[in-house]
């Protein structure tokens, strides 16, 4: 969830420096899986619901190495598109091992949701212009 809210705090005064934007017109697209996330996303834009969004494996970015690749959000908002690409030091390759881990043990399952703790407060205890850079997207919706 933490980072659903960073991305947003990051993405909606580019999207609309006039602000605020109008929820139900924002459409999320990201190559990240997670629950928390994309509830965050619902509880804010309620795009879960509205179909505005989607998981698109075809987001990552695999050159930026396994704790970074998934960490990619799209955000369009009218005529804008941004794309947004977590900063390298949030996330632990320890993470990444356990949360694609399959069928965890309990001992796992507890570790993990130490990770997801301490991730969570290094990605809130910073602005979110630290944690996710941005860049423009082409109308077309295409990442350059």
């Amino acid at each position: 969830m933490a980072h659903a809210f960073k991305v947003l705090e990051r993405a909606l005064p580019l999207l609309d420096p006039d602000g605020p934007c109008e929820r139900r017109e924002i459409v999320v697209e990201t190559a990240f899986g997670g629950p928390g996330a994309r509830d965050a996303f619902e509880l804010v834009t309620r795009a879960v619901t509205g179909d505005r969004f989607q998981v698109d494996a075809g987001l990552a970015r695999p050159e930026r190495g396994r704790t970074l690749e998934r960490f990619v959000f799209r955000l369009r908002y009218r005529e804008r598109s941004l794309t947004l690409a977590l900063r390298e030091g949030f996330v632990t390759e320890e993470f990444i091992d356990l949360a694609r881990t399959e069928e965890r043990t309990a001992d796992q399952e507890r570790r993990l949701d130490v990770l997801k703790l301490e991730m969570a407060e290094r990605v809130m205890a910073r602005p979110a212009a630290e944690v996710y850079d941005s860049e423009e997207t082409p109308s077309g919706g295409e990442s350059s």
